[in-house]
């Protein structure tokens, strides 16, 4: 009994999962802010294309755009690297549905920020 319970669980667990990430659909415009070293909040935005298991996009910055390179989407977990004046600084992500955590690892200081879907 024991194991019949433990195997539906299981199943029902990993149909879930696969429910979630055939919808993780990245396309949009997210919005957050993260907190710089001496505490300033930096105000984010990106604007993501997802593809299959592509992303294209670009990160909104005062001084312009500035386009994603190297995307990757993998269920829910999602991948890109950004060149910010020849510096290249990788970003790894994850989709919650309503919103999405990016952690972006500069000069080997990791940055996360939490980003929620703009309204258009």
């Amino acid at each position: 009994m024991k194991t019949k319970f433990f195997s539906i669980a299981i199943l029902l667990m990993c149909s879930a999962m696969l429910c979630f990430a055939f919808f993780a659909d990245l396309t949009g415009k997210w919005t957050g802010n993260v907190k710089t070293p001496d505490g300033t909040d930096f105000a984010l935005t990106y604007v993501f294309k997802a593809d299959g298991n592509k992303l294209t996009g670009s990160f909104q910055s005062p001084a312009g755009e500035i386009p994603i390179t190297d995307g990757k989407i993998n269920g829910a977990d999602f991948s890109f690297t950004m060149d910010f004046n020849g510096t290249p600084i990788s970003n790894v992500g994850k989709y919650y549905g309503d919103s999405i955590g990016v952690d972006a690892i500069i000069g080997g200081n990791k940055f996360h920020s939490k980003l929620v879907r703009a309204a258009n």
